[in-house]
């Protein structure tokens, strides 16, 4: 990418795939606020294939965007024991959560984070 072209939004996946996909100018980042999401059906489905988070999952969200360290990952975990383990959780966040995912793996998670414009969405979810 040179200097002269637009960003692009970037989908990171658990095994740490990148791709990147077109987005409208003046769309939202997400095309919903994804802490509102009550199904992960509610994204979009181009970011939902990206994730690769199983369709039709209940889902909760999570704003750490503004928590300073290590606020964000100890909401997360704490969100995580409180909701049922087919729902997904939906972190939206300033920067990529990589303390996190150690911790995510330990427990038995799946993950994948997406970037669009200066947020960072992860979905954690168990099989």
């Amino acid at each position: 990418m040179t200097d002269s072209e637009p960003d692009e939004p970037t989908y990171e996946g658990e095994q740490g795939d990148r791709s990147t996909a077109e987005a409208s100018s003046g769309d939202p980042p997400w095309g919903v606020d994804p802490t509102d999401a009550s199904s992960v059906d509610a994204l979009d489905a181009e970011l939902l294939e990206a994730l690769g988070v199983p369709e039709g999952r209940a889902a909760t969200g999570i704003d750490v965007r503004e928590a300073p360290p290590p606020e964000p990952l100890t909401r997360t975990l704490e969100t995580l024991e409180s909701i049922p383990d087919a729902t997904v959780l939906l972190q939206r966040n300033d920067r990529v959560p990589v303390h996190l995912f150690d911790q995510l793996d330990e427990r038995g998670y799946r993950h994948a984070t997406a970037e669009r414009a200066d947020e960072v969405l992860t979905a954690i979810w168990r099989e």
